[in-house]
């Protein structure tokens, strides 16, 4: 597949039903054409803020647990290659692959074979998914807006076999949220990982921060501003390729390597000229900080403009900061 043969039909139906609740009601997964078109664009997009997420854990200082993944809900098989890409495939042993269409799980199968020829790729099968042998690594994308209250009861019965799982979402109000709720529901059984830095309960569900919810932003490759295709293709299909909204969880049944004291920066922070103001979540809960930048110009300047994932260690006076010093630094 390449830019000139983009089947826009069906990247316009798959778009039209991400958007407005069409991909739940049915097979959308009608091509392999579908699938290689998706693939180069929108399932790339995607992959950006896998890779946002994937660096993040390499600064916490996460690795596997499990030589073993399981891609639910593969699709074009975005979430898995990134994984084997980031932390290595001489990593792993055996990669499942699970999608209600399996057309979509052969394609992803046939790319990650194509990839990575030493791996062990195959799909699996609804007895597997209905049984209790353990599970790996378990990797989630995209999918909480299309399950049925039938559909995440199960894949809440999957994540009980895992012991390790990554998840990552739009970073809208409504799957942030609802993500924060199984969250918060599994804090008995896994360890948070990311992107919290505190194990406690979610702060955006206490009720003064109803307005408020857990999003991130990932970073385009800067290269693609310069691509034509890429050009062409955000015009095309009206999005801005500026910006990537997510949400995602990471949890392990593993003691977090990320000591106390670190905060995390939820959405953007807001710049003004005297100062630099943004939500703040730490065990503490969600608290509105502020950094003068006169008295930390440097940071002031790095906050507008570091892709690194924004999760920092700050001295505060109440709600100003004094000084503080980001992940990996």
């Amino acid at each position: 597949m390449n830019w000139l043969e983009l089947d826009w039909a069906a990247l316009d139906r798959l778009r039209d039903g991400f958007l407005h609740g069409g991909a739940a009601q049915g097979p959308y997964w009608k091509s392999v054409s579908a699938l290689a078109s998706y693939d180069l664009t929108y399932a790339e997009r995607i992959g950006w803020k896998w890779d946002h997420v994937l660096r993040e854990l390499k600064l916490r200082n996460w690795s596997p647990g499990s030589r073993t993944i399981l891609d639910w809900g593969c699709g074009s098989g975005i979430a898995s290659r990134r994984i084997l890409e980031h932390i290595g495939a001489d990593q792993f042993d055996t990669l499942w692959l699970w999608d209600h269409e399996p057309i979509a799980a052969d394609y992803a199968q046939s790319r990650a074979r194509e990839s990575h020829p030493g791996l062990q790729v195959e799909t699996v099968t609804p007895g597997f998914l209905a049984g209790d042998e353990p599970i790996g690594i378990l990797l989630i994308s995209h999918v909480l807006n299309e399950l049925s209250a039938e559909a995440l009861a199960g894949l809440r019965q999957l994540i009980l076999r895992a012991g390790s799982v990554i998840w990552v979402e739009p970073g809208t109000y409504d799957v942030s949220r609802g993500l924060g709720a199984i969250r918060d529901a599994l804090l008995d059984t896994f360890q948070l990982i990311a992107p919290c830095t505190h194990q406690g309960k979610c702060p955006v569900f206490a009720p003064e921060n109803q307005s408020d919810w857990c999003h991130m932003f990932a970073p385009p490759p800067s290269e693609i501003f310069a691509n034509p295709d890429w050009v062409k293709f955000g015009q095309r299909a009206g999005i801005d390729l500026r910006s990537l909204p997510y949400c995602f969880l990471v949890l392990d049944r593993r003691t977090p390597t990320l000591p106390d004291g670190w905060s995390r920066i939820i959405g953007r922070p807001e710049h003004f000229k005297p100062y630099a103001r943004f939500l703040n979540c730490d065990a503490t809960g969600l608290n509105l900080l502020t950094l003068p930048k006169r008295n930390q110009p440097a940071l002031y300047k790095q906050l507008d403009r570091t892709k690194r994932p924004l999760v920092y260690h700050w001295s505060r006076e109440d709600d100003k900061v004094t000084d503080g010093h980001a992940l990996g630094d």
